[in-house]
C-alpha cells in the first residue's frame, strides 16, 4: 500500500473479511484458546472493535499538534488477561463495521497534507497519519490471518461454509 487511496480501500473493506470469518467459526470454539494460550477467535475479532476509538484519539492529536508524543498500546500489558472474553461478540462486530465506516469517511476527508502528519511514537522510528493507518489496514488482516488459522485447526470442528452475511 503505497498511496492514500489504497489503504481507505483496505480499511474500508477489512470488516467484509474479518465478519464472515468469524461468522463461519463453530459457535463451540469462538472463545476456545490453542494450546498455546493465545487469543481466541473472539477475542481478535473483539479486539478490531476496541481499537478504533484509540486511532480516533491518536488522528485527533496528529492533527492538532505538531509532532506530538503517541504512547505505544499493548494488549497484554494494558488490559486485564480475560478483557476481550468479556465484550458481547455480536455486538463488537457491529461497532467494528460502524465505527470502520465512520473512519473511512473521516479519513476520505483528508487533506494530502495531512497524511504527512506526524509524532513520536515510543515503538517505531517514523510515525505519519499514513504509517498509522497502513499499520491500521495490516493489522486488521494479520488478526483475520489468526483468525482463519484457528478456523482451521485440525482438531477443531471445521468452519461452515461462507455465508454472504451483509
Amino acid at each position: 500500500m503505497t498511496s492514500a487511496e489504497e489503504i481507505i480501500e483496505a480499511l474500508e473493506r477489512a470488516p467484509s473479511i474479518v465478519i464472515p470469518l468469524v461468522r463461519q467459526a463453530d459457535p463451540a470454539v469462538l472463545k476456545r484458546r490453542p494450546p498455546s494460550g493465545k487469543w481466541s477467535i473472539h477475542e481478535h475479532a473483539c479486539h478490531l472493535a476496541e481499537v478504533h476509538p484509540l486511532f480516533f484519539r491518536r488522528l485527533d492529536l496528529m492533527l492538532s499538534e505538531d509532532n506530538p508524543v503517541i504512547r505505544s498500546y499493548e494488549p497484554g500489558r494494558d488490559d486485564p488477561a480475560d478483557a476481550l472474553l468479556r465484550i458481547d461478540l455480536d455486538e463488537a462486530l457491529d461497532r467494528f463495521r460502524r465505527d470502520r465506516s465512520r473512519l473511512v469517511e473521516r479519513v476520505r476527508r483528508l487533506k494530502p497534507e495531512d497524511w504527512t502528519r506526524t509524532g513520536q511514537h515510543d515503538e517505531y522510528n517514523s510515525y505519519s497519519v499514513f504509517t498509522m493507518f497502513r499499520h491500521v489496514a495490516l493489522h486488521d488482516f494479520f488478526h483475520a490471518y489468526r483468525i482463519e488459522g484457528l478456523l482451521l485447526r485440525k482438531d477443531w470442528p471445521a468452519p461452515s461454509r461462507f455465508v454472504d452475511v451483509d
